[in-house]
């Protein structure tokens, strides 16, 4: 039988995509659709790594940035209307989320987490839903090809999708366009697993976006627990703000998964850190809120806000 938190993410999930009206309206003016959003992709670290050190195969040098906290990462983010953000467990850590979860606490209720853990352990299960009372509401898992089709025969990755569909906690994926394919397997074997694929599955990253590519991406919309981040847009396609070639698509996107099911995120601190200073957090928000004329004001709030309040926030 399903637990209550999982009735509650199908809930929340499936009955917006049957009906817009269930979403959150926050009214009619361009003044206040574009306040109060959610960034749902965000790392923060610190330079004290006494305080927190960092896992075994990262050294201080690989922060790049050196700093970015939630105090650097509010003056991007607050001008831009963002009230609420998505942490995402920074690599650097690797399974000691220790640093994401004290900034969750310290700034409550502005955050919630993506945290990541070993999946190798005979207790990731049980890990997973001490985490989720700490504020996570999804697990990061790294996917290219050949790590997606291992899942298959992974004991620990299973009781991770297992866990997932129990508790209504998302299955949160940094893939690579050749592991759609062992990602809609994993999909079909786990239905009621929430999946988060987060920067369009990284199509575009080498430039243009290949159709054939994003055609798997589309594909996955049948399953209905899973949803597209339409984020890192300084990575993808031209790498070039405003990031209008990136239009078409989010327009496939939206068509075949419905705003319900799209959330959108910076992936700071790489969308302001750049050397030569050619993208802003600005930007970022700009391409979904301004430039691009064939989304309506209901699916801009669905995209910016309201999908990522009811995966992430609970509502």
């Amino acid at each position: 039988m399903a637990s209550a938190s999982r009735r509650f993410f199908l809930q929340q999930v499936s009955g917006a995509c049957l009906a817009a009206s269930a979403v959150p309206s926050l009214g009619d003016s361009d003044e206040e659709s574009s306040h109060d959003l959610v960034d749902a992709h965000v790392h923060v670290w610190t330079p004290d790594t006494l305080a927190y050190p960092l896992a075994d195969s990262f050294k201080k040098t690989d922060q790049v940035p050196s700093s970015f906290t939630p105090e650097e990462l509010f003056t991007h983010c607050k001008p831009a209307g963002i009230s609420r953000v998505v942490l995402i467990q920074m690599s650097f850590y690797e399974f000691d989320n220790s640093y994401m979860l004290d900034c969750i606490e310290k700034y409550s209720p502005a955050f919630s987490g993506v945290a990541i853990v070993d999946s190798t352990r005979s207790d990731v299960a049980a890990t997973m839903k001490t985490l989720a009372k700490r504020g996570v509401r999804g697990f990061r898992l790294y996917a290219d090809r050949v790590k997606a089709n291992a899942w298959a025969t992974s004991d620990g990755i299973r009781a991770m999708w297992k866990c997932g569909a129990d508790e209504g906690l998302a299955m949160c994926l940094l893939a690579d366009p050749d592991a759609l394919p062992a990602i809609a397997a994993m999909c079909n074997d786990y239905p009621k697993t929430p999946v988060v694929i987060d920067h369009f599955a990284r199509i575009g990253m080498r430039g243009a976006v290949d159709q054939q590519q994003l055609d798997q991406l589309l594909a996955l919309s049948k399953f209905p627990l899973t949803l597209v981040k339409t984020s890192a847009f300084y990575a993808l396609g031209k790498k070039k703000a405003p990031y209008v070639d990136l239009g078409p698509m989010i327009r496939q996107l939206r068509d075949a998964y419905g705003t319900q099911r799209l959330l959108w995120g910076t992936d700071c601190p790489y969308q302001v850190s750049s050397v030569d200073q050619q993208h802003s957090y600005t930007d970022s928000v700009a391409l979904l809120r301004d430039k691009i004329d064939f989304l309506s004001k209901q699916e801009r709030r669905e995209i910016l806000r309201d999908t990522a309040r009811r995966i992430f926030f609970s509502g």
